[in-house]
């Protein structure tokens, strides 16, 4: 019943508090694991969130500077407004739910913007698209992941998947 217990003095929503006190109430003193996600994977979900925010308002200032095309150039300037306008977003619920949020993008994230800042011309335009299909295919099977968890997060996640196709989309288009 103690790891119970503890799990219900973590969670702060009162449906997790209710849903807690349910668990309590069915398992009758059993040691019963909680459902649910932990707030350590909400942590992580939250942590990856900003830093790929955090990148891709990189990214996007970085097309605009450096794009041989217009399409290029537009495709920055939409990664640098949405992932900017998300990224305000994703801080404000963290701190919401007392995460830490990081202040940069991680290791991976920058080798990518290091290497792309060093091209030019159309090569540029080539490794930009084809590195944001990437990035942008695996944050959504992310966040489609944590939209299906049912945790205090979903919602966050669901809402931010259809932007995140729309970006596939256009990083694809500029591909071909």
């Amino acid at each position: 019943m103690s790891k119970i217990t503890d799990a219900c003095q973590m969670r702060t929503s009162f449906t997790a508090v209710a849903a807690c006190a349910l668990t309590l109430f069915l398992a009758g003193g059993a040691n019963a694991a909680p459902k649910g996600p932990s707030p350590a994977k909400d942590q992580h979900f939250m942590t990856e969130a900003i830093e790929g925010d955090l990148s891709e308002v990189n990214m996007g200032k970085l097309a605009q500077q450096k794009g041989q095309s217009d399409q290029v150039k537009q495709f920055g300037q939409a990664l640098q407004q949405d992932h900017g306008e998300h990224l305000q977003k994703a801080q404000q619920l963290a701190s919401q739910n007392d995460m830490k949020t990081p202040s940069e993008p991680n290791k991976k994230q920058k080798a990518i913007y290091s290497r792309l800042e060093g091209m030019s011309g159309d090569r540029f335009d080539r490794a930009f698209a084809q590195a944001m299909v990437r990035d942008h295919q695996e944050d959504i099977k992310k966040y489609q992941k944590e939209a299906a968890a049912n945790s205090p997060l979903s919602d966050f996640a669901r809402q931010t998947v259809p932007v995140l196709q729309k970006h596939l989309e256009m990083a694809k288009s500029l591909s071909k």
